[in-house]
């Protein structure tokens, strides 16, 4: 398989001078750097595609659509895509990799719809005010692991992430292909606020605080600080746009009950969004932050563990997503008793069996994610959070969910998605993102919750990262 080129061979190394003087030597050269310099990070985001090719023969396919699996096929990824799937022989030349599943199950890559890749393994005062660069190392060895646990793909919704992203797109670091959101646009003490009391009062227009300054939250007061927050994170190359709308669990001062956003507020980001072909979504648990969102034009909620039947019909009507996690008990217990975010948790908690049957009796387009924070613990159960989700859904409702709808839902950044093909599903032209299991997941789930054991290879963009069939 062809090496992916270093880019720091690529420096030049000759005498300052003579650098200096070949840089400046043409106005066209100096236009080109100027404009070269100038690209936000999704301008940059993808490696070359890979170039060798890999047959897997004898597997049975998930496509990531279907209840069923395949009869016995063969799965042709040549370069970063699928080129080729078939109940019949493939040929293989001398440069392919040849791979006998012994009809193993070979399914996409799972997809994580609400993450935050940079907010994971350190708590609040590590990640979003204190080192960035040891808060991005750490955040770098979380991310190899969220790929190893199957995970290709992650939709992050909150978080200074880019620089991660741009690191693993070009080969620095493993991880999984991210879906940046950038900042949590908030509202002075509302749900992502993780300023202090010390901070206050803000001066209007006066310097932004360190939470803001390395890009883990950003503070908007009105519609036009909302619009200049919202293309603040699609300058540095935000897929699609986060905001809170109401109250949190993990911040500290938003009650659950407070509607933050105006719907001026939202409707900015909302239009700020669509004149740059995405969309926003929005953090809201009650029925009143949610109705609010829905009436600002937002085309995806997060979470919605408190609203009402009449809040599901409604969401269901206008075709707007929903993006609800299977939060494990483990996150409300995990708080200490008597916290103001344990109170919060024992709130929402009894929200979301409902909200779930809900989503299943007005066919709302669901989304999965875990929303982990601060917990690598937890982060460690990415599967078996997901395999949590058979209280409502069947195993083949559950992968299909975490797969192609997923993968639906990443579509609707449209011309800012950063991996503009197809994700979450096996077949001929998408993503070679694939899993190879040993089981049928769509028979027995919980053997997502053990991908050490389990997940045989796992390759993302059609490299193999993961092998241990060959041992």
């Amino acid at each position: 398989m062809t090496e992916r080129p270093d880019p720091r061979a690529q420096r030049d190394h000759g005498p300052a001078k003579a650098r200096r003087k070949r840089r400046f030597s043409s106005p066209l050269l100096l236009a080109a750097l100027v404009f070269g310099f100038a690209q936000p990070a999704a301008a940059q985001q993808n490696t070359p595609a890979q170039t060798g090719a890999t047959l897997f023969q004898n597997v049975r396919v998930f496509d990531g659509k279907s209840a069923v699996l395949s009869p016995p096929s063969n799965v042709l990824v040549r370069g970063n895509l699928i080129e080729r799937v078939s109940a019949s022989s493939v040929p293989a030349d001398a440069n392919t990799r040849v791979i006998d599943g012994g009809g193993r199950v070979l399914m996409p890559g799972l997809i994580d719809a609400h993450w935050h890749a940079m907010l994971i393994a350190l708590p609040p005062a590590d990640t979003i005010t204190g080192d960035v660069g040891y808060s991005n190392l750490v955040a770098a060895d979380e991310a190899k692991a969220t790929l190893l646990r199957g995970f290709t793909t992650v939709r992050d919704v909150g978080g200074p992430v880019f620089g991660l992203k741009r690191a693993i797109d070009e080969g620095y670091y493993t991880g999984p292909r991210i879906y940046p959101s950038g900042a949590m646009i908030t509202v002075t003490s509302g749900h992502g606020d993780f300023r202090s009391l010390s901070d206050l009062p803000r001066q209007i227009g006066g310097p932004p605080t360190r939470g803001e300054q390395i890009g883990g939250f950003a503070i908007a007061d009105s519609p036009d600080e909302v619009r200049v927050r919202v293309r603040e994170q699609l300058m540095q190359g935000a897929s699609q746009i986060k905001l809170t709308g109401g109250g949190g669990v993990s911040s500290p001062f938003s009650p659950i009950d407070v509607v933050t956003f105006t719907e001026p507020e939202l409707h900015a980001a909302v239009e700020a969004a669509h004149n740059w072909g995405t969309y926003v979504a929005v953090h809201a648990f009650t029925p009143e932050a949610i109705e609010v969102a829905v009436a600002a034009g937002v085309k995806c909620i997060e979470h919605g563990f408190l609203m009402n039947e009449a809040d599901a019909k409604l969401i269901a009507s206008k075709g707007i997503w929903l993006s609800m996690q299977p939060l494990p008990e483990e996150m409300r217990t995990g708080l200490p008793e008597g916290s103001v975010q344990r109170a919060k948790a024992e709130e929402v908690w009894p929200g979301i069996a409902r909200s779930y049957a809900l989503a299943k009796k007005y066919k709302i387009k669901t989304a999965f994610g875990t929303d982990v924070l601060f917990s690598r613990a937890l982060a460690a159960r990415q599967g078996a959070i997901l395999a949590s989700l058979t209280r409502w859904y069947t195993p083949a409702e559950t992968l299909i969910m975490a797969t192609s709808t997923n993968g639906e839902l990443l579509r609707l950044s449209g011309l800012r998605n950063p991996y503009p093909g197809m994700l979450g599903v096996v077949q001929e032209g998408a993503y070679a993102d694939l899993l190879l299991v040993d089981g049928n997941p769509l028979v027995d789930i919980n053997l997502i919750a053990d991908p050490a054991k389990n997940f045989r290879i796992i390759m993302k963009d059609g490299k193999i990262y993961k092998d241990t069939l060959s041992q």
